[in-house]
């Protein structure tokens, strides 16, 4: 097991068991998007996501087994975030995701982009099927954000004059929305009161903010072999992350270079040496540190158990990441 994935281990078989339904649930009736839903769904993701959704259902669910609105709820938080990936990929025209091809490169932006609507309609299909009105509406209300985060990404790019409260807000819609409102949903599938769901709603927010600042650091501070992709590949498509925006406060020649889009050789290696000459990176560890902080206090509202424990101990890995 990784250092991620040995934190699921309350949840092990359940994440088996939704590993197998993936597959099944996409349905064989295309067999180009079939394939690359398999393609999809074999690429050996950390399943991060399902797991907190399995993990707050049995934390909410201490007396009795998690129900079958459960386990669904977690395939299609799976299937929403692989939606999305697809779709980002062919957006930023990745070749690599997870060290294996992505979905257009293999078959073309065509099929990626139909496969990520086709991912996206099943899966509101099936959250139809939960007939919970309230789940319904917390994740639509996730696809939406997505597209408002890629959207919002796409107009700020190379924007000097971006925010940490924008760039938390884009964070929020590109990756916390998810885990947030999923979280809260297992709760209220559990019929837990409205102030648990919130809290729920809280955890999964901060986890999720914190998990975004902790990969845009990487993006920074890691090898092309470890991340996937690119080592700064964020900056040179003008997507402007916490290190750079606390950067910009100290070091004003790194407003020159993104404003000209790195035009002149040489421009994007003196950004990334003024990003690491400057508190960018320990400030933007402290902002992740604080929301993994923030994750934590609101798990106090659950009763103690092992499943909680886990909840936990994302954040701890969250942060890990980094060292």
């Amino acid at each position: 097991m990784t250092p991620a994935t040995s934190f699921f281990s309350p949840v092990e078989a359940d994440l088996r068991i939704l590993a197998d339904n993936l597959k099944q649930l996409v349905g064989n009736r295309h067999p180009i998007l079939y394939a690359a839903a398999e393609h999809l769904f074999g690429a050996g993701g950390k399943r991060i996501r399902p797991a907190i959704v399995l993990l707050v259902s049995r934390s909410t669910m201490l007396e009795q087994e998690i129900t079958p609105r459960h386990r669904r709820l977690a395939e299609i938080t799976e299937m929403i975030h692989t939606a999305s990936l697809v779709h980002d990929d062919v957006v930023d025209e990745s070749d690599m995701r997870r060290g294996v091809p992505t979905v257009h490169s293999l078959f073309g932006n065509r099929i990626a982009v139909l496969a990520g609507d086709f991912l996206f309609a099943q899966s509101s299909w099936y959250l139809a099927n939960l007939n919970n009105l309230e789940v319904v509406k917390l994740l639509s209300e996730v696809i939406m954000d997505l597209a408002s985060g890629e959207i919002q990404q796409g107009l700020n790019r190379f924007d000097t004059n971006t925010s940490i409260e924008t760039y938390l807000k884009k964070s929020y819609y590109k990756t916390a929305s998810l885990i947030a409102n999923s979280s809260k949903a297992a709760g209220l599938l559990s019929d837990v009161s409205q102030e648990t769901a919130e809290h729920l709603y809280g955890y999964g927010r901060n986890l999720g903010l914190a998990f975004q600042i902790v990969d845009d650091i990487l993006d920074f501070t890691s090898s092309t072999d470890t991340l996937g992709k690119p080592a700064g590949s964020d900056l040179i498509s003008g997507n402007l992350t916490a290190p750079v925006l606390f950067a910009l406060e100290e070091k004003p020649y790194l407003e020159v270079l993104i404003s000209r889009e790195f035009a002149h050789v040489g421009d994007l290696e003196q950004a990334l040496a003024l990003i690491e000459d400057s508190q960018g990176i320990v400030r933007s560890r402290e902002l992740a540190a604080e929301h993994a902080k923030l994750a934590i206090e609101h798990l106090a509202v659950l009763p103690p158990s092992e499943c909680r424990q886990a909840l936990t101990n994302m954040t701890d890995y969250v942060l890990s990441r980094l060292y």
